[in-house]
């Protein structure tokens, strides 16, 4: 993801990101409540965000988990909160020093002038699909649109040359190839949560999914499949090298509900208390009304919009292997791709199925 706050940074476009957190937050409350419940009322609560990213998303997540933590107290009848320890983590490459100067507008907002002094945010650098904290320590476990990007690149991709992830008409072996580096990776993350957890300790996981398991359709991988022809585009043009594009593959991987289960039943850590799922689309700035289907300064703007998001998750990315000189020529053009899509297909720009999964550690 893209540190800082400018133009192009994460902190500025995951307002998709965003809405999604505000849209979801009753389910955390509802679990760390029914946790509290199994687990008593201790005098100090672990949480962790993981997959933080950067900016005031991981801090509006934080919020809504302290404050059902100490409402969850309230309601009990016990005057004095717990500690609460806020754990923020993501990749060692994360822009934390960003997060990092939102913390003390976080602890002043805290809804209770007696829980002031009783919350304290720290960084856990790494990966999650490995160990991060000291075994069963955590009682409750945050993250979301995190777990569908995967460790690495998936294996066997020498045959995708005409895409960098999977593209309609698909190969059945690269599908299956991202499916297998999905259900190795969401395996080891569940192990590694099992050993850090406290039982009955909740998880709530939020992620980008798709419809079915056995089927892909035309839009399931819709920001790849551009951002493909964007770069082929260049590389006719001779701006990069087709070697290039055909040895870069995105480590991304939206799974169906069923995949998801799978994974979680096989594994066995975990019961499931409940799995969401519904469509949400970006909200951009543009208010879309029927007389604007055809107007194509909408469609452009609404396209640049959709091309500054996904530059702020992409753009790390593309630069390690392609170059910064990449960056303004591929957007550009994935604007202007974008905004052919809406106006042939009147679809709205990033409609996507959101999976939340709720967990309880046995």
């Amino acid at each position: 993801m893209n540190g800082g706050t400018g133009e192009h940074s994460y902190a500025t476009n995951s307002h998709y990101q965003r809405s999604v957190i505000y849209e979801t937050q009753h389910v955390v409350t509802m679990n760390i409540r029914e946790m509290l419940e199994k687990i008593g009322f201790p005098d100090c609560i672990k949480v962790t965000d993981l997959g933080c990213s950067t900016g005031q998303n991981t801090m509006l997540a934080m919020s809504a988990i302290a404050n059902s933590i100490i409402e969850s107290y309230q309601q009990m009848g016990i005057k004095n909160p717990p500690e609460i320890d806020c754990c923020l983590n993501d990749l060692l490459e994360n822009d934390f020093n960003t997060t990092f100067k939102i913390v003390p507008s976080f602890l002043e907002k805290l809804i209770k002038t007696e829980a002031k002094g009783k919350c304290f945010v720290s960084g856990v650098p790494g990966s999650f699909y490995s160990r991060l904290f000291p075994r069963k320590s955590l009682h409750f476990v945050h993250s979301a649109f995190s777990i569908h990007w995967l460790s690495k690149i998936p294996d066997s991709l020498e045959s995708n040359t005409k895409s960098i992830h999977i593209k309609h008409p698909y190969t059945p072996n690269v599908y299956k190839s991202y499916l297998n580096q999905f259900k190795n990776d969401f395996s080891d993350f569940l192990k590694m949560r099992s050993e850090e957890m406290v039982q009955n300790g909740r998880m709530v996981l939020t992620f980008v999914g798709r419809k079915a398991s056995n089927t892909l359709s035309k839009d399931c991988f819709q920001v790849w499949s551009l951002l493909s022809d964007c770069l082929l585009d260049l590389a006719s043009e001779g701006f990069v090298k087709k070697s290039e594009i055909e040895s870069f593959n995105m480590p991304f991987y939206n799974p169906s509900e069923e995949e998801v289960m799978e994974v979680i039943f096989k594994e066995g850590s975990f019961e499931i208390n409940k799995i969401e799922k519904f469509d949400h689309i970006v909200p951009y700035k543009i208010e879309y009304e029927e007389e604007n289907d055809q107007d194509q300064s909408v469609h452009m703007e609404a396209s640049i919009n959709h091309a500054s998001w996904a530059r702020c998750i992409t753009e790390p990315l593309l630069v390690a292997h392609f170059g910064d000189a990449i960056i303004e020529p591929v957007f550009d053009k994935y604007a202007h791709y974008m905004a052919k899509y809406l106006s042939v297909t009147k679809h709205r720009p990033n409609m996507t199925l959101v999976l939340v999964v709720s967990l309880i550690r046995k």
